[in-house]
């Protein structure tokens, strides 16, 4: 494997990143995981302006444009025989290396690494359930963010495995639906696309925002709002989405089997398959 690191394709094995690096160390730092058909990263321009916004909410410095951006993810694919196929990337930007502490060093060098992988073939339907051991802190602005820091999502997902399910459903902390372990959370009611907004705890996922988009154009009414975990009870549909796993239909919360796919579900899946991004 050959990763784009700080401005150049080095070897993984040779691949150095300081021991000092503060994503290592404290996980201050972002990541974009995109998914990319015959060389063109889908929905790119989303996947950008969501990592520069992060970046100025957590004062890291992007040095390159989106062009530069874009080159480097193309250089990437190539140089790793992905850029005819499907492929998988993933962008992670620390703050660079800084002393010990909390603060951050005033001259922090950023460490920008991009790496490409065989898209993942997409999983089954899922086997969720409501993980009670942690929750999403809606009142952080991280929560909002893609951040490094992913150690509530493992432990919500080891949760869940141990119980027997393959997918893990996290409330925020006052005890509302927010997310999958890493996707977001849908619902279908009496027709009606349900997730909960940003401000219940809910990364704001692009393939998330762009279901949003198509669902009107379905003539499927859709709305962000919170939501109480009764509401499952009142669900005929459930999926998960993210960038690489699109959508994925839930055949089972708990003990409340669901259709998968439902036919609103199945819908917008074939939509969002055929929309160039």
């Amino acid at each position: 494997m050959r990763l784009w690191l700080d401005g150049a394709l080095v070897d993984a094995a040779a691949a150095r990143i300081d021991p000092a690096d503060r994503g290592f160390l404290l996980g201050d730092g972002l990541f974009e995981t995109m998914r990319a058909d015959g060389g063109r990263v889908v929905r790119l321009a989303r996947h950008l302006a969501r990592l520069r916004q992060g970046a100025g909410a957590l004062g890291i410095g992007l040095a390159l444009d989106d062009d530069a951006i874009a080159r480097a993810l193309e250089t990437t694919l190539e140089a790793n025989g992905q850029g005819r196929g499907g492929a998988a990337l993933r962008l992670t930007l620390t703050r660079g290396p800084g002393p010990r502490g909390l603060l951050p060093p005033s001259d922090a060098s950023p460490t920008l690494m991009i790496a490409a992988f065989a898209l993942p073939p997409l999983r089954p339907p899922a086997q969720a359930v409501i993980v009670r051991g942690v929750a999403r802190n809606q009142g952080s602005i991280t929560s909002r963010l893609k951040g490094l820091g992913y150690l509530d999502n493992i432990l919500a997902l080891r949760e869940a495995q141990a119980g027997g399910s393959d997918e893990a459903l996290l409330l925020n902390a006052a005890g509302r639906l927010a997310c999958a372990s890493a996707a977001n959370l849908f619902l279908v009611a009496d027709g009606r696309l349900l997730t909960p907004p940003p401000e219940e705890g809910v990364l704001p996922g692009i393939t998330r925002g762009r279901l949003l988009e198509l669902a009107p154009t379905l003539r499927i009414a859709c709305s962000e709002r919170p939501l109480e975990p009764g509401a499952i009870d009142a669900a005929q549909e459930a999926f998960v989405s993210s960038s690489l796993g699109l959508v994925r239909p839930v055949a089972r919360i708990g003990s409340r089997l669901l259709p998968a796919p439902g036919p609103v579900t199945a819908r917008l899946t074939a939509a969002l398959l055929a929309d160039p991004g």
